[in-house]
């Protein structure tokens, strides 16, 4: 194969989709805090001066949902109107019911719980039907595809300059995109273009913001080595962003799926993570397949490696587990999913106990990414399955 290019993006925690997902995560944590088994899907829309909060609760907790919202507006930045939309007055409704009791039946005892399988761990059912996907390879050392591991980078630099004043005309709303040039061999060589938009105040100038973002921005995140005199650089290239944020752009809750999980570099199976709790298996399972995945790209089992789970609403053990190492895996993909059955429980109340996901730890993720962050310590992002993996592999051979 020829040289080619690969392009991901990213947006900042200002995106008004973003900020309808921190609301979302926020609202789960302070559930989870009081309820760590509560059942939560909470979904938000944010247009001109309104938040709308949706979705299907069922806990004992007691939580302000305003309070909540409003505390997520404001830390991001849109505190003032000089931000363009302000926390302290827009208007929050809600509108939250609880879970289905039809759906919740098949949750709180499985197929396999009410079949007689009694094993704790067979209690809870999947909370959905659906495909999930986990991924990782290794061009980067978190084990994550370098154009979304440097979109997500600059995303979270361009709110550092922005929020540590720096950067003091910078506004919370802001997209960040690269393009990575690939080799014949599907090796990254060198990036053919970054681009940054973001939202600025009224009075910046545009040849400033230019030359800011490139020397506080770009420079200390792009790898020297990776930029050529060919690499195009560019920033605001409409010449203006001053209207950003829920002011600009409706908002909603799951809308930047890809942005949260691989930049497009590997399938995704469309569910969204932000306002689910994690018997939701578009959540738990599609970390438990990152999980996994990891795993075997660190125990050099193979450079790049795509799992694949599927599930049936109220049945905890999944239906498939599919693996594609696209020919570089040491053993073949059917021993690696044998191993992979064998090695990670992946029923939902496993899934949930090994990886902890009924702490209180989502709103931190529903920004700059779900998958690769090891500076969070998510359980997920962990290594420690490499030997037991190797050995397991052995007796398939």
């Amino acid at each position: 194969m020829a040289h080619y290019l690969f392009t991901s993006e990213s947006v900042t925690e200002g995106h008004p989709d973003k900020m309808c997902d921190q609301i979302s995560d926020a609202v789960l944590d302070e559930i989870l805090r009081q309820d760590p088994k509560a059942h939560v899907a909470c979904e938000v829309t944010a247009a001109a001066g309104i938040i709308n909060i949706m979705g299907e609760i069922s806990t004992k907790a007691e939580i302000n949902v305003e309070k909540t919202a409003r505390d997520v507006i404001n830390s991001i930045g849109y505190n003032s109107p000089e931000s363009g939309f302000d926390g302290n007055t827009c208007k929050i409704r809600s509108f939250i019911n609880t879970q289905s009791p039809d759906i919740a039946m098949g949750v709180n005892k499985s197929f396999e719980y009410r079949d007689g399988e009694e094993d704790k761990l067979n209690r809870t059912g999947a909370g959905d039907q659906g495909i999930m996907f986990g991924y990782a390879c290794d061009e980067t050392p978190e084990l994550m595809p370098l154009p979304i591991s440097l979109a997500h980078k600059l995303a979270k630099h361009l709110a550092k300059v922005r929020k540590n004043n720096t950067l003091p005309y910078l506004r919370p709303d802001g997209k960040t995109q690269v393009t990575v040039e690939y080799d014949e061999n599907n090796k990254p060589v060198r990036i053919d273009t970054v681009l940054i938009s973001t939202q600025h105040s009224e009075d910046a100038d545009i040849d400033t913001i230019r030359a800011d973002l490139k020397k506080y921005v770009i420079e200390p995140v792009i790898p020297k080595k990776l930029l050529d005199d060919n690499t195009k650089i560019l920033v605001n290239p409409t010449g203006r962003f001053v209207i950003g944020g829920p002011a600009g752009d409706t908002g909603l809750t799951g809308r930047k799926i890809i942005v949260d999980t691989y930049g497009g570099y590997s399938r995704h199976g469309g569910g969204a993570f932000s306002g689910k709790d994690p018997t939701k298996v578009d959540r738990s399972a599609a970390y438990a397949a990152r999980y996994a995945a990891k795993n075997i790209v660190a125990a050099k089992l193979a450079s790049k490696c795509e799992i694949q789970l599927s599930y049936a609403i109220g049945v905890a053990k999944p239906v498939s587990v599919m693996i594609d190492t696209f020919g570089t895996g040491v053993v073949s993909d059917e021993i690696l999913a044998k191993a992979v059955d064998t090695v990670f429980d992946l029923r939902p109340a496993a899934i949930i106990k090994n990886l902890e996901l009924d702490k209180p730890i989502y709103r931190q993720l529903a920004a700059y990414g779900h998958m690769g962050r090891e500076d969070l310590d998510v359980s997920w992002e962990k290594t420690d399955k490499t030997e037991e993996l190797l050995s397991t592999i052995e007796k398939y051979r």
